[in-house]
């Protein structure tokens, strides 16, 4: 078949996908595309149509409209160049399962819907912009056979309370990606993971640092692979880069009055005496509704018991006992609600 002919049917099929809306492009409708990758990878090609691109983005109105945006930018920029058309995702779409945003809870529905057609899962922030001839450019360079883990490299100066003191003796020996400039998955790799989190999960049950706990994942205590750094992954603008980061504050309209904002502040009775004098001293006075929760009562603070002992790990029987008071009829109202801890400094 001519390579004009495969050309010209890209930008029509690019076209009408855009025509029909958002989640035209989602799902694969038949066998000839898989046949067709598969073809191509053979010859080490990398087409659009072999690329699931997830933008990572939130079920909240003001982010789902900036991940929709990200995702035209991208169908429509591959509809100018004519080499097919990749598979964008937003990730609050996936399913209800809010668990979704850490990205490993996923990959088993990514591998098994675009597993056979895919060679390259990319995973960007709402706010990074994708040049598509050097994501190409950068797939190339890798056997989407293969398991690869690409990504702009980070690693840690010292060891981190936030990544639990990992590779203490020799914190920058691990890279993790820089989330806002985007990271790959090859197929085999996310088949594998996909596979592997079904029977494993995560060491722990929770999220701090999101691309720290996936290399780690990853990484599988050196039985798979650590992340190779690609140049072209960027959050500074080059002119080679593949994707870059824009970084700036949303136009979130007029403050709020201090009088409508409530803060909870959250400690314990061994802290009354070291963290609550320097919330005292500091930020306690721009605040214009405040209450100490502890698990003891303090007039000199004063505080105020909810009834749940501290814990060593986990406060989230606390949280829901401010989240009740606010919600009752005994508190200050406000529209808003903030929760910190009595380590926490306010500006």
């Amino acid at each position: 078949m001519p390579v004009y002919i495969v050309v010209n049917r890209c930008k029509l099929f690019a076209v009408f996908l855009l025509w029909l809306g958002p989640s035209a492009a989602d799902t694969p409708t038949d066998n000839a595309p898989v046949l067709e990758n598969l073809e191509n990878r053979e010859h080490g090609f990398v087409g659009l149509g072999e690329v699931v691109i997830v933008i990572q983005s939130q079920r909240s109105s003001y982010h789902a409209r900036q991940g929709y945006r990200r995702k035209m930018e991208i169908l429509q920029q591959a509809a100018k160049l004519g080499q097919g058309v990749p598979v964008v995702l937003l990730l609050h779409e996936l399913s209800e399962y809010e668990g979704d945003w850490s990205v490993l809870p996923v990959l088993p529905r990514l591998s098994a819907v675009y597993g056979e057609s895919a060679s390259w899962f990319l995973f960007t922030e709402e706010e990074t912009t994708v040049t598509l001839p050097a994501l190409l450019q950068i797939f190339y360079r890798f056997s989407g056979r293969e398991e690869w883990f690409l990504g702009k490299r980070l690693h840690d100066n010292k060891a981190s309370i936030i990544h639990h003191y990992a590779f203490s003796e020799d914190p920058s020996s691990f890279g993790y990606p820089d989330p806002a400039a985007g990271w790959a998955l090859s197929s085999p790799l996310c088949k594998r993971l996909a596979e592997r989190i079904q029977y494993e999960s995560p060491k722990s049950d929770f999220t701090i640092d999101l691309t720290h706990e996936i290399a780690l994942y990853v990484w599988e205590d050196g039985n798979g692979p650590k992340l190779t750094a690609v140049p072209e992954f960027c959050t500074e603008p080059r002119d080679d880069c593949a994707t870059t980061f824009t970084t700036y504050l949303p136009d979130c309209g007029k403050p709020i009055s201090k009088r409508n904002l409530f803060v909870a502040v959250k400690t314990c009775e061994k802290f009354h005496s070291e963290r609550v004098p320097v919330v005292k001293s500091t930020w306690e006075k721009d605040a214009g509704i405040l209450e100490y929760y502890s698990d003891v009562s303090d007039a000199s603070i004063p505080t105020i018991t909810l009834g749940v002992p501290n814990t060593e790990r986990g406060h989230c029987g606390k949280t829901f006992a401010i989240l009740k008071r606010f919600l009752s009829e005994t508190t200050w109202k406000a529209d808003w609600l903030l929760i910190v801890d009595d380590d926490t400094l306010i500006k």
